[in-house]
């Protein structure tokens, strides 16, 4: 039990923080330090003994940090009753212990606070990145804070900042894709929405930038499989977006579980102090993924054993082990005591793990409102915000005059994501649909037309089940909705318990084509006569090549989250004009690969017409059709002396008879430079909406920053010359002075 004669100056909110730190700091034992740096979980999924099992924890090795709701292993789905554990656990850790420090509650609330019944859920990553849309995505971010906060929650994994360069990777679908300036645009916009006015902002929440520093290019396309890059390539595609975070103060930034040029980066001294917090300058704290530091010695072979690993880590400059548990903490106080860890360095983490929780105010207010709680998470503003994300999203990849539909047609509707609100959320969700807000697909079409609607699923992700059937009713349509795609997965395509498959079925990381069981269903249903409408819901970019020839209009629907299934049927029936981008190319077979819109220059030797184009996807980065017609013209481009800047201009006009929103993309490409740089890179981008027989003059300035790159041993240049900008087809040519 907590007892202090008189009130100490770290519980005394009117002085410093610094002296707020330093006092508690001065009053802590070994044990009590080890449990600041030390968080831990939940246990197993819905236990009883749960809460009682982290109270032990507190008590006994003084956790400073818990995650007691997430994916698999959650204590609680239920929004009123997380808040109730959340106040229990931090009334235990002020009144029953000696100090009485409050704990600091992180989720991984990566699309909205998705693991909690009832929440708002976002399109994930690559979904929210075809919106093309900072602020959109900034508002998504601060909804989520809300409803993360109002559970009692404090820190948030996310966003995930990694660039993704290989689609087969599983954790694809969590990034904004392939393009480091539009990661980074998006991740800021994301720090800005959860950190809200700052750490101390009531509903907002600690961001954290993961998984640095790249994650996203593992051999094979194999999650946590070694990345061996050049420091060129790791600085200006992986490092990039992190700076652009960094720009935005985000406060916690989480390692990798991969080892980058055969440094494990959980235990990587280069990394986490030389290139974080040397060179980049980040002074917040740094938190593990899961099982990082065990990896080093079960995986990865740099250490021999867990204390070992762990003293790997500290010395690497981790600050928390995220689900370190008491094993952690107690190997923490071996080390001090054996003096193979001094107690300064741990202090340093204490410090700052101490003084985040003294910035979000947890000393002078750690509880949570347990009855507003459910009037907060998906109330109708929310899920409003969700609903125009998952419009913006859509992103119309092909359509021969099928679309939109009149809103009176007899419509069949198949495939094994027409009705499945937990492959609608994708991974980092619920994995049941209990008390999931929101509509299907089939309801949302259902509801959209005055025709008869029919309905066979077909087929499972990857079993054959009642393709007759669907087949007989599709022929009496007068349209077929097939919603394809892959379901619930995380990381290597599992857990297979959560995902419905067996673990090494599809989807795969080998296998970028739909299934068997799909492809025969689409086929078949192809063969009726019947127009179909293919509605991609998947995390990864598919290859749909049989699609792209044969079926007249394809929907490109990411995962798109609860309000998903009224975005899609809004965007076939008209309501909605498609306005998503691709963020990532869909290549034309795994054989294609790597597939990236910016790759680097290069000779070809015995000439062109020998040398195909080395980029040639089923469809590029950045593409994407709308229901009207837009046409570019009179494209300006100028140095500002004064701004310091290169100002473009260019007018999009509507030519069609329905307003629009078109994103317009500006990539530039160096014509002479020290070293080789990219054929093309997206150096800024604008989202206007135009109106039937109007012409819009968009205004893009784009800050030097925009065509720095990072050269090794030299550091960051601007070199002065001629820049080719390019939007559409096109070019005008900006030459940039020795003083720029």
């Amino acid at each position: 039990m907590r007892s202090e004669s008189d009130t100490p100056a770290f519980r005394d909110g009117d002085i410093d923080l610094e002296t707020r730190v330093d006092d508690l700091v001065e009053r802590m034992t070994l044990a009590e330090k080890a449990g600041q740096v030390t968080g831990t979980w939940g246990g197993n999924f819905r236990h009883e003994n749960d809460v009682d099992d982290l109270k032990t924890a507190i008590s006994e090795a003084h956790v400073g940090a818990a995650a007691p709701f997430g994916w698999g292993s959650g204590i609680t789905r239920d929004p009123a009753e997380a808040a109730a554990i959340v106040n229990e656990l931090q009334r235990h850790a002020m009144e029953e212990t000696r100090l009485g420090i409050p704990l600091l509650f992180n989720v991984d609330a990566v699309h909205g606070h998705a693991y909690i019944t009832g929440a708002t859920v976002f399109p994930n990553g690559l979904g929210a990145a075809a919106t093309w849309d900072p602020e959109g995505v900034e508002k998504a971010a601060s909804v989520t804070a809300s409803e993360v906060r109002a559970t009692g929650a404090h820190q948030n994994y996310s966003p995930t900042t990694d660039v993704a360069r290989d689609p087969r990777w599983g954790r694809a679908f969590e990034t904004f894709g392939e393009s480091p300036h539009l990661v980074g645009e998006l991740v800021a916009a994301k720090v800005r929405g959860y950190q809200g006015s700052g750490v101390g902002d009531p509903e907002g929440v600690v961001a954290t930038a993961k998984h640095f520093p790249a994650y996203s290019e593992p051999e094979r396309g194999e999650d946590a499989a070694p990345v061996d890059v050049s420091e060129y390539k790791l600085r200006n595609t992986f490092v990039a977006p992190f700076e652009r975070a960094l720009s935005e103060d985000v406060r916690s930034v989480m390692p990798s579980y991969n080892s980058i040029n055969g440094e494990p980066s959980h235990g990587s001294v280069s990394l986490l102090r030389s290139l974080l917090r040397d060179e980049l300058g980040f002074d917040g704290h740094v938190v593990s993924d899961w099982d990082g530091i065990r990896h080093l010695f079960e995986d990865h072979g740099t250490a021999h054993n867990h204390a070992s690993a762990v003293k790997q880590a500290r010395q690497a400059g981790l600050d928390i082990a995220s689900v370190g548990h008491i094993e952690h903490a107690d190997r923490v106080i071996e080390l001090v005591e054996d003096g193979d860890l001094t107690e300064d360095a741990l202090d340093t983490s204490v410090r700052r793990v101490l003084r985040l929780k003294f910035e979000l105010g947890l000393f002078e207010e750690p509880f949570v409102d347990e009855e507003a709680v459910t009037e907060t998470l998906g109330n109708d503003d929310h899920r409003e915000v969700a609903r125009q994300s998952a419009r913006d999203s859509m992103t119309l990849l092909k359509n021969d005059d099928l679309l939109p539909l009149s809103g009176d047609e007899d419509v069949f509707v198949g495939g094994p994501n027409a009705d499945d609100m937990v492959h609608q959320l994708g991974g980092w969700s619920v994995d049941d649909d209990d008390g999931i807000p929101g509509e299907t697909i089939l309801e949302a079409i259902s509801a959209s037309t005055s025709g008869t609607v029919t309905h066979a699923q077909g087929t499972t992700l990857n079993e054959t089940m009642d393709v007759d059937d669907a087949v007989e009713k599709a022929a009496a349509a007068d349209v077929a909705v097939l919603a394809l795609g892959e379901g619930w997965y995380l990381h290597e395509f599992g857990p297979a318990e959560q995902a419905g498959v067996e673990t090494g079925e599809w989807p795969t990381r080998t296998g970028l084509r739909l299934s068997a069981p799909q492809r025969e269903l689409v086929q078949r249903v192809h063969e009726t006569d019947t127009p179909v409408v293919g509605v991609l819901v998947t995390g990864r970019p598919l290859v749909v090549d049989w699609m792209a020839e044969h079926v007249p209009a394809i929907l490109m629907a990411y995962f798109p989250g609860t309000e998903g299934g009224v975005a899609i049927a809004e965007t076939l029936f008209g309501e909605n004009d498609p306005s998503g981008r691709l963020p990532i190319t869909i290549p034309s077979s795994t054989d294609a690969l790597p597939q990236t819109f910016d790759h680097l220059v290069h000779p070809t030797p015995i000439g062109d017409h020998e040398h195909p184009d080395s980029y040639d996807p089923l469809y590029p980065f950045g593409h994407g059709l709308s229901y009207t017609t837009f046409e570019t013209d009179d494209l300006a481009v100028a140095y500002d002396t004064d701004a310091d800047a290169v100002t473009v201009e260019v007018d999009v006009s509507n030519v069609g008879d329905r307003t629009g929103t078109e994103t317009v993309q500006i990539y530039a490409r160096q014509l002479q430079a020290s070293r080789v740089r990219p054929n093309r890179s997206l150096v800024g981008f604008d989202r206007v909406t135009v109106e039937p027989d109007e012409t819009v003059r968009a205004t893009v300035e784009l800050p030097m920053a925009a065509f720095e790159y990072h050269v090794p041993n030299v550091g960051t240049i601007l070199e002065p010359g001629p820049y080719r900008i390019d939007i559409d087809d096109h070019s005008e040519t900006v030459e940039l002075p020795e003083d720029a």
